[in-house]
């Protein structure tokens, strides 16, 4: 601890030890137990009824919150939180908790972790639109391929299981093409190649898919102004637009704080219409 480049400054070694145990060994310590275990959703009412119900749990956590024990106090309290969402004491003990303990760590990211869930526990989650980042060079910085990926993982697969299709993809102005295909419920892109027998091949210009990827048009827009062309079969691109779903920036991080709706919808590819195609 007295040499500053192994301070907390930078991590933890709660999170880099673990890092490095995971890229070595891998993140299973083989225990059978936690191969593959139950979800707190799961696991934690069996929890609560074996030690004895939430008053019970109440009471031996404000106990060891008292004697300074937190992380212990945090072990059966958020037990209780998990299994009782609705519990609001207890959500307020557990963010006391998380105070103390965002409060003694040096690492400003572990204090930011506990102290954020601290506030959602007490306040829930805040109504508003999400951070937007989405500005134009750091779309123009984006390619196109890490766009479609995106496209990709905005996939429902359960509305996607029986669709199979090929879109060739071309932006002719930065002499980019790719094959865009549906299949077993994904939608996969390959760079530099077209199909021989595509059902459907969309052209647009890089600097008219920009705008998309900013959120200032839709993909139907630029069809509809000309700046985007379908050629073939368009019920590959309406199958594609009907299995994509839109992200929720805003969600919870401890359960039962989502009190409140998202404020604004946007088109940018960087917020709450992630990556967004249709009208």
């Amino acid at each position: 601890q007295k040499q500053w480049v192994v301070r907390q400054y930078h991590g933890s070694e709660f999170h880099n030890s673990r890092a490095v145990i995971n890229r070595y060994l891998g993140y299973w310590d083989a225990n059978p137990a936690t191969l593959a275990p139950l979800s707190p959703k799961d696991s934690a009412p069996l929890y609560v009824e074996m030690m004895g119900g939430s008053e019970v749990i109440m009471t031996k956590g404000q106990k060891l919150f008292d004697q300074g024990k937190y992380r212990y106090a945090m072990e059966i309290i958020n037990k209780l939180v998990q299994a009782q969402a609705e519990n609001q004491p207890a959500k307020d003990l557990l963010a006391d908790i998380f105070e103390q303990l965002g409060y003694q760590y040096e690492s400003t990211s572990m204090r930011n972790v506990y102290l954020a869930a601290a506030n959602e526990l007490r306040s829930g989650i805040k109504e508003g639109a999400a951070f937007k980042s989405s500005g134009p060079d750091v779309v123009k910085a984006m390619t196109t391929d890490q766009w479609l990926d995106a496209v990709g993982i905005r996939v429902d697969s359960s509305k996607a299981d029986d669709m199979n299709f090929t879109i060739n993809f071309i932006t002719p102005d930065v002499g980019e093409k790719f094959i865009v295909e549906m299949s077993g419920g994904t939608l996969t892109n390959i760079k530099g190649y077209t199909a021989n027998k595509p059902d459907l091949t969309i052209t647009i210009k890089r600097s008219d898919l920009e705008m998309v990827m900013m959120g200032t048009a839709t993909f139907d827009a630029q069809i509809k102004a000309g700046k985007a062309k379908l050629s073939g079969n368009s019920k590959a691109y309406e199958q594609l637009k009907s299995t994509l779903i839109q992200f929720d920036p805003l969600f919870e991080i401890m359960p039962g704080t989502k009190n409140s709706v998202v404020g604004e919808i946007d088109d940018s590819p960087f917020e709450q219409d992630v990556y967004y195609i249709g009208e």
